[in-house]
């Protein structure tokens, strides 16, 4: 197992015991109640499909009892903000079109009545799908009103919903007016949120959406649904613009580290006698990758591919480690064809056939490859690293008695390299065998008993199951060796050691410690960054948290995980405007803290 995905696990593991744990995470501040309260209800409500349109709202009785609601287009038609008129009442007699010296000239209770009036028969028309006339009517009766109705802005806005092609521009400036009037108008809130996501206007319609599911003490399912839909499709619009723009660069210091470290050392490439500059450069660029200089070696063995390399082997290693670093780099395309071409030289190279098997897993074809580690093993069938890595692929697929197979074989050909024997324990974990995995694990911490990694995920497992001392004193062992090594240090047992206290004892201030020194030592740690942004939003530090979340999507390596960052990051936001609109809810959302 490499640290890279150990470190992501981390990030699962917070993320998913706030979603857990949310009566324990809702303390702090009124401010960090709404951020906390409303990412952790977002985080653990699942999505299920598009939704409906928030114009088939029904009062709050009958949205409780069913997430069907009704449209103009069923039989009985949407309910406005008041009873249908009965048949015909509202046509009676027409209503004289005010101009504005009759209103000037009429009492407030003649222009009281006139506009209740002027209401009921906009409501009449819009039962009859007169969208057009009961326009016509709410306009009529806003303007003889003597005091300006949220009702009459909703339900003209209702009207403008219903036309064809809808008038959302109109939606939203009613909407903005019956707000004006009643912030907390769920109906009018909700209509301007279906209308802002219509026009793309993500941002907005979240913060709508947002603020009525919050408003509804988030009982109101097709609310928090709205708010998840309306995330998701922010979230991805907004990575897949970063990734499009973004600079491709090489991640995380210990990310490279751990993918290199995934493969056996092997010895630097032999030089022809008569080498050429391209040649030395090569060589170059292979002790700047021993020294873990991975900017200096990828910079050299592009320079090296450009002088010219003199032999076929060479060439082949060359085209090898600079597809490994796009790989890296997340340049799938410019990594796969470097790998094919660097097989084309030198078929038997088992190294490059792993590596490309990467890259069509990265693709969506497992099918092709598992036929690369199938080509590898022809080519060397004791090549220990085909079977660690062909192991990771069967894990990846949740294939866990499979996987074991692969890392005893691995390990079987040498027993040196510590991962295949970690992996072999998580695996036996995985399938259930919590005795084997155990042995497996203390045999490993004895043949390697300078290795921190063992006792790092050693105390992963006693981790999960809730054996925090344990799981912590394996987290200071892990750290300790660390320490006592040469940098750059492995600090993923540091945040460990912050998670498994704040699950434990819910201690937020010992754990965001763990994770700040974690990030001064590496402040490019993946699971630290995203774990303090957790642990930031409990303790109610809003504006660290935001920080985090923004860096955290800084250094994220793949579209999925730039998505989750986004998430969390829009999320709280929202939530943040919400507490500037609604500063008066903070009682009320410290009841309903305890009450979760």
């Amino acid at each position: 197992m490499s640290s890279s995905t150990s470190s992501q696990g981390v990030v699962d593991r917070v993320q998913n015991f706030v979603s857990e744990h949310k009566h324990a995470v809702l303390i702090g501040t009124a401010a960090a109640l709404v951020a906390i309260g409303g990412v952790a209800y977002y985080a653990s409500t699942s999505s299920s499909g598009p939704r409906g349109d928030v114009e088939k709202g029904e009062g709050k009785k009958d949205r409780k009892k069913s997430k069907k609601r009704k449209t103009v287009k069923d039989d009985d038609g949407p309910i406005l903000e008041e009873c249908k008129p009965k048949a015909g009442a509202a046509e009676e007699e027409e209503e004289p079109n005010y101009t504005a010296e009759d209103i000037a000239r009429m009492s407030e209770e003649e222009r009281t009545k006139a506009a209740a009036s002027l209401k009921a028969k906009g409501n009449a028309a819009y039962q009859q799908r007169k969208f057009a006339t009961a326009i016509d009517y709410y306009t009529r009766a806003i303007a003889v009103t003597p005091k300006p109705e949220p009702v009459f802005f909703s339900n003209r806005a209702a009207c403008y919903v219903n036309l064809n092609p809808p008038q959302h521009d109109k939606v939203i400036e009613d909407c903005d007016k019956a707000l004006a009037l009643d912030k907390n108008y769920l109906k009018a809130l909700n209509r301007r949120a279906t209308a802002l996501e219509a026009l793309d206007r993500l941002e907005e319609a979240l913060r709508d959406f947002t603020a009525a599911a919050i408003l509804d003490k988030f009982q109101n399912i097709t609310a928090a649904e709205s708010v998840e839909r309306v995330l998701k499709k922010l979230a991805t619009k907004k990575a897949q613009e970063i990734f499009s723009s973004r600079e491709k660069r090489l991640p995380s210091h210990m990310f490279t580290s751990a993918y290199f470290g995934a493969f056996r050392p092997r010895p630097l490439p032999e030089l022809p006698e008569n080498h050429t500059t391209g040649d030395s450069t090569l060589r170059m660029a292979f002790e700047a990758l021993q020294a873990s200089d991975y900017a200096h070696a990828f910079t050299l063995v592009n320079e090296a591919i450009e002088q010219g390399i003199s032999w076929e082997t060479g060439k082949a290693e060359a085209l090898n480690l600079r597809g490994t670093f796009k790989f890296l780099m997340m340049d799938i395309d410019g990594a796969k064809e470097d790998f094919l071409t660097s097989l084309e030289l030198q078929p038997s190279l088992t190294q490059t056939w792993v590596k490309i098997a990467s890259v069509y897993m990265e693709q969506g074809d497992p099918k092709k490859a598992f036929e690369c580690f199938e080509e590898a093993i022809k080519h060397n069938p004791n090549d220990p690293d085909i079977y660690y890595h062909r192991g990771q692929v069967l894990f990846i697929m949740n294939e866990f008695g499979e996987a074991a197979e692969n890392y005893t074989k691995s390990t079987e050909l040498d027993d040196k390299f510590v991962f295949s024997h970690i992996q072999l324990a998580v695996a036996q974990y995985k399938s259930g065998n919590i005795a084997n995995s155990m042995a497996t694990f203390r045999r490993t911490l004895k043949a390697f008993p300078d290795r921190s990694e063992p006792q790092n995920y050693y105390g992963e497992l006693l981790l999960d199951q809730q054996r925090y001392p344990d799981a912590i004193e394996k987290f200071e062992r892990a750290i300790e060796i660390e320490r006592a090594k040469p940098p750059p240090m492995n600090v993923l047992p540091l945040v460990n050691k912050g998670l498994a206290l704040f699950q434990w004892k819910q201690d937020v201030e010992a754990a965001e410690k763990c994770c700040q020194e974690a990030l001064e030592i590496d402040p490019d740690c993946e699971a630290a960054v995203a774990t303090l942004a957790q642990l930031s939003l409990q303790q109610g530090k809003i504006d660290i948290a935001m920080k985090m979340f923004d860096r955290q999507s800084q250094l994220a390596r793949s579209e999925p995980e730039l998505i989750s960052a986004l998430t969390y990051q829009y999320a709280t936001e929202a939530q943040v405007e919400f507490m500037k609109t609604y500063p008066e809810m903070a009682a009320q959302l410290g009841q309903m803290a305890r009450m979760m």
